[in-house]
């Protein structure tokens, strides 16, 4: 499968899964914080190449892929490099590439997964549960009732569908975006550039 063949497959799933976490915000009413970046101030989030192809590939339609790879190559912190976080408060902040975000970005908050005992858990922040306690309420009374609610391993299992040894991959965050460049440009290294209009 071509690499523009698994950019749009990718995109595909993202816009199958922004439609049922919108059903799911709807009927549950919970919401992130405006300006909250707590979550994305982490330094463990993991994530497979295969979802940042999307961003690899719209870097390198607009000639920044070699550039953003070095970049990238001489990071050395853990945080993800996408997110840009005010100077007073480092929990405030935004993604600067929120519309090619990786999965793990778009589910966390909005989707469930299996504990030990096989039942389902909403996997979301603590400020969720604590500053929206009825929202939260309703949410995990959606998870028993077996409503809308998108589960991590069915998307992830959709990914491995696409290309099951990168999306298999799991690396630190900006390792992935790493891999992700690496990918798109080595396919490309004896190839045409692709001939359609510049992703915007």
């Amino acid at each position: 499968m071509s690499i523009i063949r698994k950019v749009r497959a990718v995109e595909r799933i993202y816009d199958g899964l922004s439609k049922e976490i919108e059903a799911f915000q709807q009927a549950s009413q919970i919401h992130c914080l405006a300006g909250c970046g707590k979550c994305c101030n982490k330094a463990d989030i993991e994530a497979s190449p295969l979802e940042f192809l999307p961003l690899a590939f719209h870097w390198f339609l607009n000639h920044e892929a070699e550039v953003k790879l070095q970049v990238l190559q001489q990071n050395s912190t853990s945080i993800c490099s996408l997110y840009t976080s005010s100077i007073e408060n480092l929990t405030k902040g935004s993604c600067e590439q929120y519309v090619y975000r990786g999965l793990i970005c778009r589910l966390f908050g909005y989707a469930a997964a299996k504990d030990k005992l096989g039942e389902l858990r909403l996997i979301t922040c603590k400020i969720i549960k604590e500053q929206q306690v009825d929202h939260y309420t309703k949410a995990v009374e959606l998870l028993k009732k077996r409503g809308e609610v998108p589960i991590f391993s069915d998307y992830y299992k959709k990914l491995l569908q696409i290309d099951f040894y990168w999306g298999n991959q799991v690396l630190p965050v900006n390792k992935a975006i790493e891999k992700a460049l690496e990918i798109v440009l080595n396919y490309y290294a004896y190839r045409p550039f692709p001939k359609f209009k510049k992703a915007s």
